[in-house]
């Protein structure tokens, strides 16, 4: 994720703003106003982010449980200056917004699952810091995916964090009881 400038010297992005930016094909996300635009991040994360949607979603939306949502939905943290980030997958229940909700813009209900890929153009580090971020903001459970070690690093908001490899299984702990799969299968479904 690249630094874009503020507007001027004194004045900051807002979420109107990024939507507009969005509309002429400028993607990014804000942190306290500032503009971060974001690269597209190859087949390789794309394929990765299809097959933790199409797990994730196959066990949420027959139940109902809630909203599977993709990278591009934005999530608004903060306002004056605003904060948007865009995880890569989130999960939101339904008991925190209900499915009939008709939500325009960016939704302001944090996610109670994150989903993060390294991408070839991201610094682990950074990955890593903004799924700590998420944490912050009240997300209860959040997951690295290496594509590069092929691991998963949970991250829980009650508990150390921990990886598992291909030989593991994930499962959805409190924030999606029932839910599990092979980690192989988020790289090669």
């Amino acid at each position: 994720m690249n630094a874009a400038t503020t507007k001027s010297k004194t004045d900051l992005f807002t979420a109107d703003d990024l939507l507009r930016l969005y509309s002429e094909g400028i993607r990014g996300e804000l942190i306290r106003g500032v503009l971060y635009e974001t690269l597209a991040a190859g087949l390789e994360r794309g394929k990765i982010a299809v097959n933790m949607s199409i797990l994730v979603g196959s066990f949420v939306k027959p139940a109902r449980l809630g909203w599977v949502i993709a990278s591009d939905a934005g999530i608004r943290l903060e306002r004056d200056p605003d904060t948007i980030r865009e995880p890569d997958l989130a999960f939101m229940s339904a008991e925190k917004l209900p499915l009939d909700t008709p939500v325009p813009g960016y939704s302001e209900v944090v996610p109670d699952l994150v989903v993060e890929i390294i991408s070839p153009n991201d610094r682990p580090v950074a990955v890593y810091d903004k799924a700590q971020m998420w944490l912050r903001y009240g997300v209860r459970l959040a997951l690295l995916i290496d594509p590069d070690t092929r691991t998963v690093t949970v991250l829980p908001h009650d508990g150390p964090a921990y990886t598992l490899t291909e030989a593991d299984t994930l499962d959805g702990g409190d924030v999606l009881p029932g839910f599990s799969c092979a980690v192989s299968d988020i790289f090669d479904l």
